[in-house]
């Protein structure tokens, strides 16, 4: 194989990294630089295509999630995703078995459930939103040391 064909397929893999972002050709982009190399000093085709390989793989598996933690630190959850870890106020008792229940964050009403089935929350209570399930807020009851939090959301509310 040429090198030009690999230097080409190296530019359109950096191409489309830096169009998308996504940290998924850049891997194979460096398996390709790599494979350009070895052939411009004469390496046969199955090698140059086995460099590629090998490379690509092993970038992919060892760098990217080291690359992954750090690049993407300052990410920020928008929207629902931000609600999880947040406070809410039971305005209706949450009760799983009854389908029933509402908690107030942020000043939205939205329908909650308990994250453990046999467990009611009433109504007033501080409780912690652990995931969004559609439409609805799944909470468990905030713990003593949160307690104190609660007055000062109500008065928010």
């Amino acid at each position: 194989m040429e090198p030009i064909y690999w230097l080409m397929l190296f530019v359109v893999l950096l191409g489309i990294e830096i169009l998308t972002m996504g940290l998924t050709t850049i891997w194979f982009a460096g398996g390709a630089l790599a494979a350009f190399l070895i052939s411009l000093i004469g390496c046969p085709v199955w090698l140059q295509a086995v460099v590629f390989i090998a490379v690509s793989l092993i970038l992919l598996l060892v760098t990217r999630p080291f690359a992954v933690r750090y690049l993407n630190q300052k990410t920020e959850k928008t929207n629902v995703d931000s609600l999880i870890g947040k406070h809410a106020v039971v305005e209706e008792e949450i009760d799983n078995l009854e389908a029933k229940g509402s908690a107030q964050v942020q000043g939205v009403t939205w329908t909650a459930r308990s994250e453990d089935d046999a467990i009611q929350i009433p109504a007033g209570a501080l409780v912690r939103i652990v995931r969004i399930d559609g439409v609805k807020l799944i909470v468990r009851k905030a713990k003593d040391n949160e307690m104190e939090f609660s007055e000062q959301m109500k008065e928010q509310l």
